[in-house]
């Protein structure tokens, strides 16, 4: 009930974003396609929907046929051409749509000043008591009888802010008392060896 307010979500530094904007679409367009399913597998493990998995597993094998293709046909063939296109279209295609979700996450994601912790209510740091906000009292309701309207509620009033706790005292000059029982009862312990060692 009085545990700490919402833990604010992780966000990652602005280096780590970048470096991610670059790397996996750099992945995808720097090895023709091969690797394109990086971004969309990046982006399944975020979004968690069974759309995007369905689009990272079959970007594998379709870049890999296309590539088997490209490689087993003559070059003068118009079928290497088109799936190199293709291959080319798989890559740009992925590197674009990482990079359209992840500006869109990110640009969404709420700030992080919406987390501002809690005062803590309770002893504080200093061993002092703070003072417990009081809940708002529901304003009064107007009455109405049949027939006659009721009267406007008044706007309710703030409540009045509590006074802070007052300062500690500043190195007041106090008694020790415990000192002074220590330093008495030190005096008669030595007095009694005095005693014992004039007796012997």
């Amino acid at each position: 009930m009085y545990g700490p307010g919402a833990v604010p979500p992780r966000r990652e530094s602005d280096g780590a974003v970048i470096t991610l904007r670059v790397l996996f679409p750099a992945l995808s367009v720097l090895t023709c396609g091969l690797l394109s399913c990086a971004p969309l597998f990046r982006i399944a493990t975020l979004r968690r929907r069974p759309l995007d998995w369905a689009l990272a597993v079959a970007s594998l094998p379709v870049s890999i046929t296309l590539f088997a293709i490209i490689g087993s046909l003559p070059e003068e063939d118009t079928r290497t051409d088109v799936a190199l296109a293709l291959l080319l279209l798989l890559a740009l295609g992925s590197a674009v749509y990482f990079l359209v979700y992840d500006i869109r996450r990110l640009s969404s994601a709420p700030p992080l000043t919406a987390y501002a912790p809690r005062p803590p209510s309770g002893p504080s740091a200093y061993g002092h008591p703070q003072p417990q906000q009081p809940w708002p009292a529901a304003p009064p309701q107007a009455h109405t009888t049949m027939g006659t309207p009721g009267t406007p509620m008044p706007t309710p009033t703030p409540p009045p802010t509590p006074a802070p706790p007052p300062a500690p005292p500043q190195n007041q000059a106090q008694p020790p008392h415990r000192m002074d029982q220590v330093r008495a009862e030190l005096d008669e312990l030595s007095d009694y060896l005095r005693k014992q060692d004039g007796g012997q």
